[in-house]
């Protein structure tokens, strides 16, 4: 017996169509390969189970064979080749023992690419082959639909800024240059535009820049359209940032950085911005507290935020000052040691209460409620 065995290593026939595999018989494999075809047009297995169908019927057509003559599908797994393998292993078994023939059976084993061809000596160690036919469409796909395709590209709105921007200002370097010497311009400095140009357009498009822009502006329409506190305090903390860092190097010039360590510069630098980096923090963590307590998700250590900072500021206050170079004309003034001290103890302490304050306030006030320390358990 001749049996041709179309195989489907990554099973397209049974996650496409349902139909459980093995498929044994000639109508029942054609019934299958309508279903795949009807189901995915362009999958190649169609081709494979049409092919061992044409197979099959010239075998029975040919005079000189006079043996019986069979198909049957198999399939694997789409879980990667040493299953995939197993499974066609399994359903050649499952094939063979159907066949009710006392004949030796030979198999034809048709296939759409070298991938597939991988079972085969899964295949060859359960039955004999009488060859191997890889199914080729005649069709060359992407020479024939090459003008649909860029006829699609350029159809597309995202892919039309992808490619043709930067191929348009490519090809608008030439005429550039050419009118740039017409007028008596430099021509490397027009060049160097265009190429600017191009390169930021080329980071802003591989970075992914369009969608973090677009999620801030989202982000900031959501925000302002639900009364958030945050974007107004985010934005007066960022400039009381800003005058911070204007403070700080302008206090570093009024110093004078020549003489001056790297140590000391930093001190300097610090101990005039510190004050106002500290009420940026707190104006941001407030505004950050409010927006939880409206959307009811307000927990009293939320409160701790603040504190922190003030704690944090006075700490770095302590520090810079205590490491300020010798007072120059009265404008910056060093910090002794004990005044370090008391900086880092006011720091220290300020925290620690901070936390105790309101873990205690928390454990207590939600005993009253449900416990998840929500205001609303208060």
């Amino acid at each position: 017996m001749i049996l041709v065995l179309p195989v489907d290593l990554d099973d397209d026939l049974g996650r496409k169509t349902g139909v459980r595999t093995p498929v044994i018989g000639r109508d029942a494999v054609e019934d299958a390969a309508v279903r795949l075809a009807t189901a995915d047009p362009e999958d190649s297995d169609v081709n494979v189970l049409f092919q061992a169908i044409n197979a099959y019927e010239d075998l029975l057509a040919d005079p000189t064979v006079d043996e019986e003559v069979e198909v049957a599908a198999v399939t694997g797994v789409n879980e990667g080749d040493v299953r995939a393998n197993r499974a066609v292993g399994e359903e050649v078994d499952t094939v063979l023992a159907a066949l009710a023939t006392g004949e030796e059976v030979r198999a034809i084993v048709i296939t759409d690419g070298a991938q597939d061809e991988s079972v085969l000596p899964v295949i060859r160690s359960r039955v004999p082959l009488d060859g191997v036919r890889r199914v080729v469409v005649r069709q060359a796909q992407d020479l024939e639909s090459i003008y649909y395709t860029m006829k699609q590209v350029l159809s597309d709105p995202e892919t039309r800024g992808t490619i043709l921007i930067p191929l348009g200002v490519l090809l608008l370097v030439y005429p550039f240059v050419v009118i740039a010497g017409a007028l008596n311009l430099p021509g490397a400095v027009v060049f160097g535009a265009l190429s600017t140009l191009l390169g930021l357009y080329s980071l802003w498009r591989g970075l992914g820049l369009e969608e973090t822009v677009d999620g801030l502006a989202e982000r900031a329409r959501t925000g302002l359209y639900a009364g958030r506190a945050t974007i107004v305090t985010y934005l007066v903390a960022a400039t009381l940032l800003v005058i911070g860092g204007v403070q700080g190097y302008e206090t570093l010039l009024d110093v004078g950085r020549e003489g001056l360590t790297v140590t000391q510069q930093v001190a300097v630098f610090v101990h005039a911005a510190v004050q106002w980096a500290a009420a940026a923090g707190v104006t941001s963590s407030l505004g950050q507290v409010t927006d939880e307590y409206l959307a009811e998700r307000f927990r009293w250590r939320y409160l701790n935020a603040p504190f922190y900072v003030v704690a944090i500021a006075v700490v770095l206050y302590g520090l810079s000052g205590y490491f300020l170079p010798p007072a120059t004309g009265g404008t910056v003034v060093p910090l002794t040691l004990t005044d370090l001290a008391v900086a880092l103890t006011a720091g220290t302490l300020l925290g620690v209460l901070s936390t105790l304050t309101f873990a205690v306030a928390e454990s207590r006030l939600s005993r009253g409620g449900d416990g998840d320390g929500e205001t609303g358990a208060v």
